[in-house]
């Protein structure tokens, strides 16, 4: 779910944005919206039980998720973990980004934080650029990594 927020608003830790927020919420190994708000019901209790289920689901499942499309500009990606028994984070960067090429560190975009326990809602703010691909997931909550596609 995207809300398009034309004027300053606060963010959740208090602070002024023009931006838009992109609203994600975390049930066990997946996000909701990115697999059109079916929530397929899987109860992890813990980050290995997620790497299984993928095993066997999560390629046909990033299959059928659509890529979020965006325009360029400001975003705030609001992260909710909304029944995932322990805690979580939120990584988004640019297609093919890997924290061992130090170059990446300097040409690309990578956003991430955790914190997100259970029912904790945080906010990650990026600038995302026209025709950029990006990729989100949670590492710790392992879920695919679906894809963002911006464009003018």
């Amino acid at each position: 779910m995207v809300i398009s927020v034309g004027a300053a608003i606060s963010t959740a830790n208090g602070a002024q944005t023009d931006a838009t927020i992109v609203i994600l919420t975390q049930t066990g190994c997946q996000f909701l919206e990115s697999e059109g708000g079916a929530d397929h019901g899987y109860r992890p209790k813990n980050a290995d039980d997620c790497k299984e289920i993928n095993m066997l689901s999560g390629a046909d499942r990033l299959a059928k998720a659509e890529p979020l499309k965006l325009k360029p500009g400001k975003y705030i990606f609001r992260v909710t973990n909304k029944n995932v028994p322990y805690r979580l984070g939120f990584w988004l960067r640019s297609e093919g980004y890997s924290p061992l090429n130090p170059l990446h560190k300097l040409s690309k975009t990578s956003v991430s934080g955790g914190g997100l326990d259970l029912g904790t809602t945080r906010d990650y703010a990026v600038t995302l650029k026209a025709g950029q691909n990006y990729e989100y997931s949670c590492p710790l909550n392992p879920t695919p990594d679906y894809k963002i596609v911006v464009t003018r």
